[in-house]
């Protein structure tokens, strides 16, 4: 992740004038490919995951709902600060308005999402389509390289400072994360780190899954995001979206008292 501007304010900022810009004005948006599958249609695991047959075929896991938007913001209605502080959304933000809040089993905060393009280079990702693109990310893949942002549903969490460390959360890379946006759930795992003032962020493929716009510049959502960090909760192999899904509905279960 990098310092950026959010990037719906890219678009303000051409209608009101490239003056306002400045010297880093972004490129044009028509390299971006769209995605062929709607977020919502993705059904088992993603290529190169292996299905456990004993969970596929678990009839107390296929007859019990999964757990739905509601239950899960009602359980993060009220806000125990754990943070010193609060972050900002943005970098061109001046005001600090996001706590990182706490609760036995889990860290949450309600932000922005801005998308992150970095790591593996892949025709959604690169410096083409993502002035601020980097090769590489916090965490790695099992095998030792950087995570696929187009691929890999994942969340970036800001880096140790004063306002708050993560890792004494009980958070880590693979650490599961349920993040809502307009009623969607979807499960994914902690990726990458960003700036230690800033929060909200998430990847390409994760902002796909929620039916927001992934374009690295761009796109993203403005607000409505909820990020519940489940603690003590890393997978292996990180990249794994079938069992970051698999995890996250189960720790889902547990924290809205389904178990």
């Amino acid at each position: 992740m990098r310092t950026r501007t959010f990037a719906l304010t890219a678009v303000t900022s051409v209608a009101c004038g490239a003056a306002l810009l400045g010297p880093a004005a972004l490129p044009a948006t028509a390299d971006v490919p769209v995605p062929d599958t709607a977020p919502d249609t993705r059904v088992g695991p993603a290529p190169g995951d292996v299905e456990d047959p004993a969970v596929s075929a678990d009839p107390a896991v296929s007859a019990d709902p999964a757990v739905s938007a509601e239950e899960l913001l009602a359980e993060v209605r009220s806000c125990r600060q754990i943070s010193r502080g609060k972050y900002r959304t943005d970098a061109n933000r001046s005001k600090a308005t996001v706590p990182v809040c706490g609760t036995t089993d889990a860290v949450f905060w309600k932000a922005d999402m801005d998308i992150d393009c970095d790591g593996r280079k892949t025709k959604a990702c690169n410096t083409r389509t993502d002035p601020y693109f980097q090769p590489q990310t916090a965490f790695q893949t099992s095998r030792g390289k950087p995570l696929d942002s187009a691929r890999l549903p994942f969340v970036v969490v800001p880096g140790p400072g004063p306002i708050w460390d993560y890792r004494k959360s009980g958070l880590t890379g693979g650490t599961v994360v349920a993040v809502i946006h307009k009623g969607e759930v979807r499960y994914a795992v902690i990726g990458d780190t960003g700036p230690a003032g800033i929060i909200g962020e998430g990847s390409y493929a994760l902002a796909q899954e929620l039916a927001i716009d992934p374009h690295p510049t761009t796109g993203g959502a403005a607000s409505g995001v909820t990020y519940i960090a489940f603690k003590d909760s890393r997978i292996s192999p990180i990249e794994s979206r079938a069992k970051a899904e698999r995890r996250g509905e189960e720790l889902a279960r547990a924290f809205v008292g389904r178990e």
